[in-house]
């Protein structure tokens, strides 16, 4: 087995360097993702073909002296919910019609070719981003690679478990209510919910109108922003899509927290009755590591936040009755049962139920900018209330009113990023979020990188990849 790089900075290092070539690294990391399929099942198509002759390309273009950044490549997948001209988009549904998409790019698909980037397949997922995993559709589904016998999180399940497992180097994400960055958190790995519009939606199947992202999902806070450099900016495809300049996402990342003013809002994200005392004594340490680097903490106030989970809840689930309703009233038996039941809960809630929803998140948005910007440069709050849950022991009803720390960004559209910043006794890893302000990024990711240059968290790698790689 080839020795290969970690990360996106590092192997891009290594391209640059000679040290190793984009074919080498390509055929490696496929034959990691053949070997491991019966046990991470991280993908429901490997793209060998493609991803060759990509990396041929990018190998061509580095003798020719031509470089298209720091992507040209690198070895990436793709959340199966994101077409890809070279592979059918399934959703991991049954009902999925695979026709849709057919032979075309999202538009996030086409900004990392033509940075050079190698697509080497599309991940599993929850069946269309929702539900629980249902055997019952032959679908893989995807693993914890700390511990096989657990949930990777969703509905980004594949993407969490390949870049934790070290099959690919980044992946693409969707987040609606914390796909990305749940993921991120079970699987000790980076995930960035960017802020609302700033990356194109074009060509995915949608779940959530208003709060669907598309982002970034990789070992590293740095890697997360290389990609989303490359992914970010106006098109004209997506009416979501807001015109705004590009910053250097990279910029502000210099390895110092002095002077940053960190908001921490104890009331419902640190006082949660449910939250795991585990997950909080992590969050409470990476607050005071923070402190002690020279950030300056600042105890804030989100008199709503308990609340903005709700209107989440209330939104995904209405917008995802609506975008499934001619589908759930002629075929409903093409979905599995926990998609379909997912979906129907959208039902449950009334016109006068969203438009209230709607009305909050204007209240919500208000109390964030009162505290963003005025008192503090980020937020700082757990991602999940737990660590990774066993498939056995996973209880589907419960998981639908369980209350969350990660909708209340989708409900305002600011950026949320989670990052590593522990494990638990039993070796599972514990995330948190960082927030910013809407379309300060840089921020988010100077905070996220300085901290991982003070801890070692996110370098960890689970024992089950290690035993995975082929000889």
């Amino acid at each position: 087995m080839a020795d290969v790089p970690s990360t996106i900075a590092e192997a891009a290092a290594w391209l640059r360097s000679g040290r190793i070539t984009s074919v080498t690294l390509t055929e490696a990391l496929l034959a990691r993702s053949h070997a491991t399929q019966d046990t991470l099942a991280a993908f429901i198509t490997i793209m060998d073909e493609p991803a060759l002759a990509a990396a041929r390309q990018a190998d061509a273009d580095f003798a020719a002296g031509v470089d298209r950044g720091p992507l040209q490549g690198i070895p990436i997948a793709v959340k199966d919910i994101i077409a890809t001209k070279d592979a059918p988009t399934t959703s991991n549904s049954p009902n999925m019609d695979l026709s849709w998409g057919e032979g075309r790019d999202a538009t996030v698909v086409a900004k990392l070719r033509a940075a050079g980037a190698v697509i080497t397949g599309k991940l599993g997922l929850h069946e269309y981003a929702t539900g629980w995993p249902d055997p019952d559709t032959g679908f893989r589904i995807p693993k914890n690679p700390w511990d096989l016998t657990r949930s990777p999180g969703g509905s980004s399940s594949g993407t969490g478990a390949a870049v934790a497992g070290g099959l690919i180097l980044g992946g693409l994400g969707t987040d609606t209510g914390g796909s990305i960055r749940g993921p991120a958190s079970y699987c000790g790995i980076s995930g960035m919910k960017q802020t609302f519009g700033l990356v194109s939606k074009a060509g995915c199947v949608s779940l959530g109108y208003s709060l669907d992202h598309i982002g970034p999902m990789a070992k590293t806070a740095r890697d997360c922003a290389i990609m989303l450099q490359v992914l970010a900016g106006y098109d004209p495809a997506d009416e979501t899509s807001v015109d705004v300049p590009v910053p250097d996402m990279l910029g502000k990342m210099d390895g110092s927290l002095a002077g940053v003013r960190v908001g921490v809002p104890r009331e419902f994200f640190f006082t949660l009755p449910t939250l795991d005392p585990e997950v909080k004594a992590a969050v409470e340490a990476a607050i005071a590591q923070m402190q002690d680097a020279g950030a300056t903490i600042v105890e804030v106030n989100l008199p709503h936040a308990d609340a903005a989970w709700i209107a989440g809840r209330i939104t995904s689930s209405s917008e995802a009755y609506t975008n499934h309703l001619p589908d759930l009233q002629t075929r409903p038996e093409k979905y599995g049962k926990y998609a379909r039941r997912s979906i129907m809960f959208g039902s449950l809630f009334s016109s006068s139920d969203y438009i209230q929803a709607q009305r909050f998140r204007s209240v919500f948005n208000a109390e964030c900018r009162a505290v963003l910007g005025p008192q503090a440069d980020v937020l700082v709050v757990p991602t999940m209330t737990d660590v990774a849950p066993k498939f056995a022991d996973y209880d589907v009803g419960a998981s639908r009113v369980s209350p969350g720390f990660m909708p209340p960004w989708n409900v305002t559209g600011l950026p949320a990023m989670s990052i590593p910043c522990g494990f638990s006794e039993a070796g599972l890893p514990i995330g948190m979020q960082v927030v910013g302000k809407a379309f300060d990024e840089p921020t988010v990711f100077k905070v996220t990188d300085a901290y991982q240059q003070l801890t070692g968290w996110h370098a960890r790698v689970p024992e089950s990849a290690k035993e995975a790689q082929p000889a």
